[in-house]
C-alpha cells in the first residue's frame, strides 16, 4: 500500500518539521517508523508522513498530545481491517465529529485574532506613511 520508505530528513523536508519534533512524536508514541533499513536508520511511509500532517495541523490549534493520540486512535481504528459493529463505529465517528467541532471553534478564534492583527498593521502603516516626507 504505501510503496516508497523515506528516511527521517526527507520526512522532515516533506513535512516541515524539525528532526528533533519528529523525534518527540516516536517517543510520545503518535508515530512510529514502519521500517528500518539495514544500517539501523528510520524508515517512514506516506501513511507515516500523513500521521505527522495531521499532528503538525492539529498543534497550532492547541490540542494536547494526548488529544492528538486519541485522534490518530480513532481514526485508526475507522481505517483498518478490523471489524466494528455499529455501536462501535458510531463512537469513534461522534469522535472525530467532536474534534472537528472543537478545530471549527479554533479556526474562528484565529480569525478573530488574525483581523485585530491586521488591523493593527494597517493602523501603523497609515501611520509610518502620514509621517513620510
Amino acid at each position: 500500500m504505501d510503496g516508497k520508505h523515506m528516511q527521517i530528513g526527507e520526512v522532515a523536508a516533506r513535512t516541515e518539521l524539525s528532526l528533533r519534533t519528529i523525534r518527540h512524536y516516536e517517543e510520545t508514541g503518535l508515530v512510529a517508523p514502519s521500517a528500518r533499513s539495514q544500517g539501523g536508520f528510520r524508515l517512514y511511509t506516506e501513511t507515516d508522513v500523513a500521521r505527522l500532517m495531521v499532528i503538525r495541523r492539529m498543534k497550532p490549534l492547541g490540542f494536547t498530545l494526548d488529544q492528538m493520540r486519541e485522534l490518530l486512535d480513532a481514526t485508526d481504528r475507522l481505517d483498518g481491517d478490523e471489524r466494528l459493529d455499529d455501536a462501535e463505529r458510531e463512537e469513534l465517528l461522534a469522535r472525530v465529529r467532536a474534534y472537528q467541532h472543537a478545530a471549527a471553534e479554533q479556526v474562528e478564534k484565529l480569525r478573530v485574532q488574525l483581523a485585530r492583527a491586521e488591523d493593527f498593521e494597517a493602523t501603523l502603516r497609515a501611520r509610518s506613511d502620514d509621517a513620510a516626507p
